[in-house]
């Protein structure tokens, strides 16, 4: 990358070569111009800027014009349209701009600028290139090794069809790309040209036979039999021995190390089957004016050219069979990357992504959709290894992968805007629950409450992810009518190059804030959109931004891991610590999870008894009640009255003087059964005989309610004790004197409870002594001013 310059000059020779556009950074801002050497060698224009910046434009003669394709990225002035602002925003790849003169009506004239990828790294050219390399090789990694771990697409023959495949011809060729474009691949052909697998073989040669240093038998019997002989001296010893003369030259054996081995055919092989297809791209692109394909293409096929032109491959011949199973190319160094490449190769050539064209389609480089793709299948490993992950389900179909096999190849099942589902099991001792990992679910607005479904009362809400956690006995249906159900969601934020959250409320912090949201430090708006997806979609526990950056920072609701609100930075560096402090708060939220007693589900089923119960408007309770009850908040609708009955006055003034009632028990009439309101209970109202209303209200002070035999009752002095039972249950009452129940009386008779009771029992007398449980709510609906 070359220095930073204070502007570039873009020359318009299809107009005039004396006329220029040129480019000037705003702010901070930077711009570059590279060399067409490094231009063409990584597939980009020369002039180049910065994502997340904004830069001014001019033109030298005022009859030019510039507009964009990419809506918002090009604003002319006002006051001059020769003059404007060029702000890319979060676009990457090649920027093709349009250029008009107002004199040559009709013509136009594209001229291209590079908009560099800044999140990643600060290096520009590794942020740029090597990342997204990687992210897309990292995708093709993961969708090949999917394929080779299932059956029917591998057995499918598909073919790349340059006359028909038009449309996904740049993603093929951008996953092989992204293969053989890396330097793994390189060091991997590298090491095998410095250290190849060699043979010894043995060569025959003719050789002087002073040269012999060592007779074998077959150089024994040639000292007799051989031709053009030498006459020895009689002193010599094999003279003496018999022999007089020997042969001048003998036939030899040697052992020669070769490397026209089957293992190096291999390679050679792998590289001109790359080379034949990148020359094919390199041919279509060229046909078909697709520039940047081609200057990729072409770099790839020199690079190709460069690998098979070295001296190593001249004596290698073309290989008469492929020994996959050979231990050199399973387990020697360079021979095993090579491989597992061409493995990859013959998947990576067949596979159609859904979502590729959002990614690279003409000259662009979407870098933050990328980077959304590529977490969606680091989330997808990083799930699998801790959930059984197995059933797939793409757009309310189910499937038996995420690759299906299609008409134009196989077809990957991940696109933005399109929901794919991922389902599986969590089983341990104490509890077994299911698993959802979603992409792009949508949770449909206006959902309401009652409705015991997934959704958001407000908007339609569709975070990038959600992982969604319930109990494996119920159906997720089930499990959203119940409140068992919790989903957590994540967002992918490109764009934000550091989320540090500070929680204070401090009005200097606060402008701190704003002004790191203007530096893109992170966008409070992020934050706030974690809260719509928190509070707004209905049952969910917590919403988190993963980006490219170094911090993390995780905020809990109230005192569990969730519901909760963080970020997390995921970058694609290839190492897999980066991803380590989201496993960790994944391992946490699983703990969670089993924890049976924790506060989120006590919540939860609390939330559920109350919201179960549609409350329209109308129904409403504005009487004056006390806002508290021995220190504790009151809710009407969870405190309830016992309506007892006075047989008669003597009685009355009895209960009133010993601060102590008595409800019949056992299975006589009028007994009181002991559910969980009459336990609770907190009031007594006591009607006497022959009124209409009741107004004699008592607060219980008993913690719980006693058993009283008659015998007992009886030694209390209980007025007319002839009538009485075996036994009663006793609580002690005291007269309630809060304001809000001065004068006041309730028309019991208008409560559905005790109309139950006139149905059910046609006594009369019966009927009055019957005791009975409402609610406070329902109480004070009948009240009456005395």
């Amino acid at each position: 990358m070359e220095e930073t310059k204070k502007h570039i000059r873009i020359p318009l020779p299809f107009f005039n070569e004396t006329h220029f556009l040129e480019i000037y950074p705003e702010n901070k801002g930077r711009l570059f111009e590279i060399s067409e050497e490094e231009a063409n060698e990584n597939g980009e224009s020369t002039f180049q800027i910065l994502e997340g910046n904004s830069y001014e434009y001019a033109f030298t003669n005022k009859n030019y014009r510039l507009n964009c394709s990419n809506d918002g990225i090009v604003s002319q002035s006002k006051r001059e349209p020769s003059l404007g602002r060029i702000v890319p925003n979060i676009y990457v790849g090649t920027l093709t701009l349009f250029v008009s003169n107002i004199i040559y009506e009709g013509k136009e004239f594209e001229v291209t600028i590079e908009v560099l990828a800044t999140k990643f790294d600060t290096e520009l050219d590794k942020s740029y290139r090597e990342n997204y390399r990687f992210m897309l090789k990292d995708i093709t990694d993961k969708c090949t090794e999917l394929l080779m771990q299932i059956n029917s697409p591998v057995e499918q023959n598909f073919e790349t069809d340059f006359s028909r495949d038009n449309e996904t011809i740049y993603q093929r060729f951008s996953f092989v790309n992204s293969i053989i474009q890396n330097k793994d691949f390189e060091e991997a052909v590298l090491k095998i040209i410095a250290s190849p697998k060699t043979n010894w073989n043995s060569e025959s040669e003719t050789i002087d036979i002073r040269k012999v240093k060592r007779f074998d038998n077959a150089a024994t019997k040639q000292i007799s039999s051989g031709s053009n002989r030498i006459s020895l001296q009689t002193s010599h010893p094999l003279f003496q021995a018999g022999i007089q003369s020997i042969p001048n030259k003998i036939n030899s054996f040697r052992k020669v190390e070769h490397t026209d081995t089957s293992e190096n055919r291999f390679i050679k092989h792998a590289l001109e089957v790359f080379l034949s297809f990148a020359e094919d791209c390199q041919k279509y692109f060229k046909d078909k004016l697709y520039s940047r394909p081609h200057i990729e293409a072409s770099n790839l096929v020199t690079k190709l050219e460069g690998y098979l032109s070295h001296s190593f491959f001249k004596d290698i011949s073309r290989p008469t069979s492929l020994k996959l199973n050979s231990p050199v190319l399973q387990r020697k160094s360079g021979y095993l990357e090579v491989l597992s490449t061409w493995l990859q190769f013959d998947l990576a050539s067949k596979l159609v992504w859904k979502g590729g064209n959002d990614v690279y389609k003409a000259g662009k480089r979407d870098i933050a959709t990328l980077y959304e793709y590529w977490l969606f299948f680091t989330l997808y490993d990083l799930f699998k290894s801790k959930f059984k992950i197995k059933d797939i389900e793409y757009e309310e179909q189910s499937y038996n992968h995420l690759i299906e096999p299609t008409k134009d190849g196989l077809s990957v099942m991940v696109k933005q805007g399109k929901h794919t589902a991922l389902y599986g099991d969590f089983i341990t001792k104490n509890r077994a629950l299911k698993i959802k990992f979603s992409y792009n679910r949508s949770f449909k607005g206006g959902t309401k409450y009652t409705d015991e479904q997934a959704g958001s009362y407000t908007t339609t809400l569709r975070p990038d992810y959600t992982l969604s956690v319930w109990p494996a006995m119920l159906k997720e249906k089930e499990a959203e009518r119940q409140d068992l159900i919790v989903h957590i969601h994540f967002d992918a934020k490109y764009k934000i190059t550091q989320f540090q959250i500070q929680t204070s409320t401090d009005n200097d912090l606060i402008e701190q804030e704003e002004n790191n949201e203007r530096k893109g430090i992170y966008k409070n708006a992020d934050l706030l959109k974690m809260h719509a997806y928190k509070d707004a979609i209905r049952r969910s526990g917590g919403a988190y931004v993963l980006y490219p950056g170094t911090e993390k920072k995780e905020i809990r609701g109230f005192h569990e891991i969730i519901p909760g609100l963080g970020a997390f930075s995921i970058n694609p560096t290839g190492q897999d610590n980066d991803i380590t402090e989201l496993s960790k708060f994944i391992d946490l939220v699983i703990e969670h999870l089993l924890d049976r007693a924790s506060q989120r589900e006590n919540i939860n089923y609390k939330i559920h008894n109350v919201y179960q119960i549609n409350k329209e408007d109308i129904n409403q309770l504005h009487e004056p009640i006390p806002e508290y009850l021995n220190g504790s908040k009151l809710i009407p609708d969870e405190t309830f009255v016992l309506v007892g009955y006075s047989k008669t006055a003597k009685r009355f003034d009895w209960y009133n003087e010993n601060k102590k009632y008595f409800f019949r028990m056992n299975d006589t009439i009028g007994s009181l059964q002991l559910t969980n309101e009459v336990v609770n209970a907190k009031y007594l109202l006591l009607r006497r005989n022959g009124q209409e209303t009741a107004f004699d209200l008592y607060e219980i002070k008993s913690t719980g309610i006693q058993v009283y035999s008659k015998s007992r009752i009886i030694e209390l002095n209980f007025p007319q004790p002839n009538d009485l039972k075996e036994h009663y249950l006793k609580v002690d009452i005291e007269k309630v004197t809060d304001l809000e129940f001065e004068n006041v009386s309730w028309n019991f008779k208008k409560l559905d409870e005790y109309k139950k009771i006139l149905e059910i029992t046609k006594n009369v007398y019966t009927q009055a002594g019957m005791p009975f449980t409402v609610s406070l709510t329902k109480l004070m609906k009948t009240k009456e001013i005395r």
